[in-house]
């Protein structure tokens, strides 16, 4: 007992020069990197872990089954789950739980002329990332069929009237008379809320960087580019005529994100 002791004292024990502890034959035992490596490990998963936390947990095979029935058969049971399954009930029951977790299902108690009211599960929106989804697709033949109805000319007009709309939302939400960091900070949160995952990025010359890690729109933007020429003015109007805008980044040329630079100037609007 008393070895233990001595063994664990003489590990408290560092040399004052270097910071490396003292093995009990007085030298000093070489600092190694393996608690650096696990710490790192530690930190990169919790960031991990809470970046995909607004994201929905891909199910296990059964529980996309389960999700498969109620999508093709409408709301149900865990009863009547389990007898097309061929499992328990209170297996059943323990994916439907798992999934309401994951707020994916969601039940209504509906009664039943025998005992108590029984829970009939359904499926919520936000289910609907697990099913094929056409979104983009359509996005772009509808931009092609407009181009082809109307011609180039006719969806310019289309572009400029959605941008005039943006600009009248935005501008609802933006204090016209906020210092510049405040209107893009409120420009980016309303963004974000459309899914572009903006953010604001001061800068050392005084400038900013509106940054926008995301484009829910690029497939509808790469079949007209008018979208994304038009998001310049957008901004130019929103964040006021003493405000220069210049994109230095952009996805569609491969980049990862799309970036511009906001100062305070009367310069143009350049793309």
């Amino acid at each position: 007992m008393r070895r233990v002791a001595l063994q664990y004292s003489y590990r408290q024990l560092q040399d004052r020069h270097t910071g490396q502890p003292i093995l009990p034959s007085g030298r000093c035992q070489p600092a190694t990197r393996a608690p650096l490596r696990a710490a790192v490990r530690r930190n990169s998963s919790k960031k991990r872990m809470q970046l995909d936390m607004s994201r929905p947990v891909p199910p296990s095979r059964a529980r996309q089954r389960i999700l498969e029935l109620i999508k093709q058969q409408g709301p149900q049971d865990a009863q009547s789950l389990a007898s097309q399954l061929r499992v328990s009930t209170m297996a059943v029951r323990q994916h439907l739980y798992a999934l309401q977790s994951s707020k994916l299902v969601e039940y209504v108690e509906q009664t039943r002329r025998i005992g108590r009211p029984a829970k009939v599960w359904k499926l919520t929106t936000a289910a609907d990332v697990f099913f094929p989804d056409a979104h983009a697709a359509l996005a772009v033949d509808l931009v092609e069929s407009l181009i082809a109805a109307v011609g180039q000319e006719g969806m310019e007009r289309v572009v400029k009237a959605r941008a005039r709309r943006q600009i009248e939302g935005y501008r609802e939400t933006i204090p016209q008379r906020a210092s510049l960091r405040r209107r893009l900070q409120k420009l980016a949160a309303l963004r974000t809320r459309e899914g572009y995952m903006a953010e604001v990025e001061p800068r050392a010359d005084g400038s900013f960087l509106l940054v926008e890690n995301h484009c829910p729109i690029c497939a509808a933007a790469s079949a007209c580019t008018g979208l994304c020429a038009a998001e310049l003015e957008v901004f130019q109007q929103v964040l006021g005529p003493d405000v220069a805008v210049e994109r230095h980044e952009h996805i569609l040329e491969g980049q990862r994100r799309c970036a511009y630079e906001v100062r305070a100037s009367t310069r143009c609007v350049q793309p």
